[in-house]
């Protein structure tokens, strides 16, 4: 037995047939679509690296069911750039040195897009560390992450950016 389903993901609807109902999100992103940005960290949702914009709120793709998102809108790290041009975050997150090796920060991105989207960042750095708290960095460069979520927030007021989602 199959399952179809529709998603929009990254603008583009997107139509996949699912031989077992058990494959999350994250595992139809990577291993169906070729959408490798979100990463397969704990695979628990304890680490974060698999965030995903779902419906434009922030959810950790390895433990939604994807079968139970028919129709809905995702976007990936692969969907944030526009015209060539980086998201603010993106760019935030090049200047202020907000990631080391690298693996946990398209999550931690996505994170911080939805963080702002959702109108929690506010202008205070605890209340940024409390928003992102669900995305571990085994490097910890959490100070730079911070400071990139608070001057992309700052950016995104005065460009006039539309949110990804």
């Amino acid at each position: 037995m199959s399952w179809s389903i529709t998603l929009t993901v990254n603008g583009e609807p997107r139509r996949v047939e699912l031989d077992d109902p058990r494959v999350t999100l994250l595992d139809l992103l990577r291993e169906r679509l070729d959408l490798t940005g979100s990463k397969k960290g704990c695979d628990r949702g304890q680490c974060g690296a698999c965030t995903v914009l779902l419906d434009g709120r922030r959810v950790n793709s390895c433990l939604a069911l994807a079968i139970s998102h028919d129709g809905a809108e995702v976007v990936t790290i692969e969907g944030l750039a526009r015209d060539g041009a980086l998201h603010p975050v993106q760019a935030a997150f090049i200047e202020h040195d907000a990631f080391q090796c690298g693996y946990c920060t398209p999550g931690q991105i996505m994170s911080a897009v939805g963080l702002i989207g959702e109108g929690q960042a506010g202008d205070d750095p605890e209340r940024v560390r409390e928003g992102m708290s669900g995305n571990l960095c085994r490097c910890a460069a959490y100070k730079g992450i911070t400071e990139a979520v608070l001057e992309a927030q700052r950016r995104m007021g005065q460009d006039g950016w539309e949110e990804a989602a």
